[in-house]
């Protein structure tokens, strides 16, 4: 990969252990659950999806690379999850699982405990949507365009 591709944040998704999915933010947004962190591809929310930060998601873990989604499969892989919006960026970190199967179609959940199902993209995360940045959050509410960008460094 040259300089020039690295240096370019849209280039990601060409690489085999980053993938980017793109969703807006709505009104209920509220990030006020302690333990996950949601992105869906559904087009609404309601105020009980309190772990939810943007719908309408442009992929879901269905969509994902099969080398990405190999490279998930270990307990030692690192997973980083970007969340940005509006200019505001927050960072959480997590690690695979060899039971993770990215077969959902509707939703990417990441998890600070090691539950797994076929929404789970992250386990034993560094935070969960309580712990997301207010002003991301607040921009998120206000209806802005998401970018969820996964990179998973494998073991």
């Amino acid at each position: 990969m040259s300089d020039d591709t690295a240096a370019d944040p849209s280039s990601d998704a060409d690489d085999a252990f980053t993938e980017v999915v793109r969703a807006r933010g709505h009104e209920n947004v509220s990030a006020e659950h302690a333990s996950t962190l949601e992105f869906t591809s559904d087009d609404y929310l309601t105020p009980a999806g309190d772990c939810i930060l943007a719908v309408e998601a442009d992929r879901v873990p269905a969509d994902f690379d099969e080398a990405f989604v190999d490279a998930c499969r270990s307990h030692e892989a690192t997973i980083t999850a970007t969340i940005e919006a509006a200019g505001h960026s927050h960072e959480v970190t997590g690690r695979g699982h060899p039971d993770l199967s990215f077969e959902n179609e509707r939703s990417h959940v990441i998890r600070t405990s090691d539950y797994v199902d076929d929404r789970t993209v992250a386990v034993d995360a560094s935070g969960a949507a309580a712990d997301v940045d207010r002003d991301l959050v607040a921009a998120l509410a206000d209806g802005a365009t998401a970018t969820l960008r996964l990179r998973v460094d494998p073991a």
